[in-house]
């Protein structure tokens, strides 16, 4: 009888690579996001908690969703 593996039909052999674990871009886009979240946040900070924004939590999570947009289309071209 010859056992032989083979992770063809895993649903998640793109996950584990031997030892090491393979990060998804969507986790790269998200860490690269972040960074580029906290610049900007910082630049715009005093701005957005003056009072001229509505809603400054809400401005906050999307200029987020745009790093991470961001990040992934950095990690994309790089």
């Amino acid at each position: 009888m010859k056992f032989s593996y083979s992770s063809a039909g895993l649903p998640l052999q793109d996950l584990i690579v031997g030892a090491s674990v393979y990060f998804p871009p969507l986790f790269k886009a998200v860490f690269v996001g972040f960074f580029i979240w906290l610049v900007v946040h910082r630049l715009l900070r005093d701005w957005m908690y003056s009072g001229e924004i509505w809603h400054p939590m809400l401005m906050d999570l999307s200029l987020f969703a745009l790093s991470v947009s961001l990040g992934l289309a950095v990690s994309i071209v790089w």
